[in-house]
């Protein structure tokens, strides 16, 4: 519970930190708090949408929790983001998931 602890801390400072907001949701995740998880995932991308690295893990959680619709939803959004940003890494990241997916 130590990193949480710290990261929570640290977000006490700068709330609107995506870097330290995607490392809490991760942390949720490892905790198996995957509802935390998802609210800030989702409170993350609402505010900052151009944070592609969200995108993914916010997908598998909800592939995880049976929600693949949804999933499928973020995997574009996501794709979509990754594609203007120029980030090929994260858009073959999340297309191979989204077709492992929809295949």
């Amino acid at each position: 519970m130590e990193r949480l602890d710290k990261l929570k801390e640290l977000l006490k400072a700068s709330p609107t930190d995506s870097f330290l907001n995607h490392a809490l949701a991760l942390e949720y995740l490892k905790l198996n708090q995957s509802k935390s998880a998802r609210a800030v995932f989702e409170a993350l991308l609402e505010r900052d949408p151009d944070y592609v690295g969200s995108y993914y893990h916010l997908a598998k959680l909800l592939v995880a929790d049976g929600e693949t619709d949804m999933a499928i939803k973020w995997y574009e959004k996501g794709m979509e983001k990754a594609k203007k940003a120029g980030d090929s890494h994260s858009f073959n990241e999340l297309q191979a998931a989204y077709e492992d997916l929809v295949d």
